[in-house]
């Protein structure tokens, strides 16, 4: 609907039937494409502390946890957090240590066809990672980081992975090993490079996580000049290896914009601006020790992305014009999540919204912390049992595309809509639903009552195929599983997903979403020319 015709539509007389719904008018421009994402818009990370110990990356081998990754391809798969810079390559006692843990369970070099692991196996490293989980989120919350290292097997495995399941790794290098000038000593990353080259495999690198924060993880001080000439100095080793020439390299995957973190990635990008591929920077939007249930509906808290995403865009714009924004990690709640909500369904509002919203203000790619790993903010339980926000992804996956189109949800006085969440993209096109310039939009009514949902009127006489997500079970919005269309979603078995069926409704019937709920509406005939 453009904007005349959303006002017709409100000085309408049909306009009073509807004073007192609650209901959402859906602007959008359906001939022009706001901007495009990456392929790979939706991507994922594994947290370093997997490998506290190294017996753990042999988690990665689980067939079901296989399945489950190969479900979010193709994107990138980023290793990387807080103990990457606490983490050095390959020292022969730890690689000794894997190998006897190795032979003692059987487990071979992964190919793609042959799981590492047996069940068995899976099942005791299960019951172990579940104490090793409360250690690390114990070392977490007392900001205390223990050194580990981590040798070739554990490369071998962690690329087996992400290769296998379809993902591009990006690998986090340790940025706290210094010179005594204070210069980032890449000697030990050189090693790992020599190694990778030796496998031939493909990857991309980071060197170091959340920079802005290094003084009080390990009392070392670097500032942005100095972080820039380290990565001018990777990018020119990298340039020495035939593998890695032209890998990707991003960084400096600094925290939410403050004074000091500004400060910080301005004097990064004006020294190493034009060595890395896109800037990356990490947002949360609350603290998962003192957030609530309200927090996670709040439209003021969702809207705090776009405040320091248009932050984090102007420093980047200013010093490195037109290079790329991703979100280098990214989740509800910081510190590991908020039990009982970064793991249950009412964390897809922030979960959907931050994608919708990031692709609308042109961020090209969005990495979740974690597909799997310590703290409440994973896709994936320790059991290797989906979550909400999983199921969430995954049908995102299916449905959504890469070209963003301007869309906005109105009240019936005709201002925006904060409680209605709406987004729209043109539909993944190998999707079954993709049709004639096919149109996907995705809504959160973030309200106490049932909405509808009135498309412009290019599309009200369409066939629309509806995916509703709702909570499973009586726990409502502390589920942690949640029914598509009314049905609950579970794996068939450890090898298959189940397929994700919306439902065809009347052509032009209202669409209703329902109280604290999200959706996603396929307009398979939209014949959108942004889409075609």
């Amino acid at each position: 609907m453009t904007v005349l015709g959303l006002g017709l539509y409100l000085s309408s007389p049909i306009h009073a039937l509807f004073e007192k719904e609650q209901f959402a008018v859906v602007n959008a421009d359906l001939i022009h494409v706001e901007r495009t994402v990456s392929v790979a818009f939706l991507s994922v990370a594994i947290d370093t502390s997997l490998i506290t110990e190294e017996k753990y990356i042999n988690l990665l081998g689980s067939q079901k946890l296989r399945t489950l990754a190969k479900g979010l391809a193709p994107g990138y798969l980023r290793f990387g957090g807080t103990k990457a810079d606490f983490m050095r390559f390959h020292t022969k006692e730890v690689a000794t240590r894997q190998q006897a843990f190795s032979r003692q369970f059987g487990i071979k070099p992964g190919v793609c066809n042959r799981w590492p692991i047996s069940p068995e196996t899976e099942e005791y490293l299960k019951s172990e990672w579940i104490l090793q989980e409360e250690l690390i989120l114990m070392e977490e919350h007392q900001n205390h980081c223990s050194k580990l290292n981590i040798s070739g097997s554990t490369v071998d495995m962690l690329y087996n992975f992400a290769n296998c399941s379809g993902f591009h790794l990006i690998f986090g290098l340790n940025a706290l090993l210094r010179t005594k000038t204070n210069t980032w000593n890449s000697s030990n990353a050189e090693e790992l490079l020599n190694y990778c080259q030796s496998k031939n495999y493909s990857m991309s690198w980071e060197l170091g996580n959340e920079p802005n924060s290094f003084m009080k993880k390990s009392g070392i001080r670097i500032d942005g000049t100095q972080l820039g000439k380290d990565f001018v100095h990777l990018r020119e080793i990298l340039r020495r290896y035939k593998s890695f020439q032209d890998s990707g390299l991003y960084g400096p995957d600094v925290g939410q914009p403050r004074d000091h973190t500004e400060n910080l990635l301005e004097g990064f990008l004006e020294t190493g601006g034009k060595v890395i591929d896109a800037c990356t920077w990490h947002h949360y939007y609350v603290n998962g020790r003192d957030t609530s249930l309200s927090d996670f509906l709040s439209p003021e808290v969702l809207d705090s992305l776009a405040t320091k995403t248009q932050e984090i865009f102007q420093v980047v714009n200013e010093t490195v014009p037109g290079k790329k924004v991703w979100l280098g990690e990214t989740s509800s709640a910081y510190g590991g999540g908020a039990p009982g909500l970064s793991d249950t369904y009412v964390a897809g509002f922030m979960w959907l919204d931050k994608l919708g919203l990031s692709a609308r203000l042109g961020i090209d790619v969005v990495i979740r912390q974690v597909l799997v790993g310590a703290g409440s903010y994973h896709l994936v339980d320790s059991n290797f049992d989906p979550l909400p926000d999983y199921w969430l992804s995954l049908l995102y996956k299916k449905l959504v595309g890469p070209k963003v189109l301007a869309a906005t949800a109105f009240t019936h006085l005709g201002t925006e809509s904060k409680l209605h969440r709406v987004y729209m993209h043109c539909t993944k096109s190998n999707s079954q639903n993709s049709g004639t310039g096919a149109v996907t939009v995705f809504a959160l009514n973030l309200s106490k009552k049932t909405s509808t949902i009135h498309l412009p009127p290019l599309l009200s006489d369409k066939t629309v195929v509806l995916y509703l997500l709702e909570p499973a079970g009586e726990d409502g919005l502390h589920s942690r599983s949640v029914q598509l269309n009314g049905k609950v979603l579970k794996m068939v078995d450890d090898t298959t997903l189940p397929v994700l069926t919306g439902i065809p409704l009347p052509v032009g019937s209202p669409l209703k979403l329902p109280a604290l709920s999200f959706a996603f509406y396929v307009v398979k005939d939209a014949n959108a020319p942004a889409c075609r």
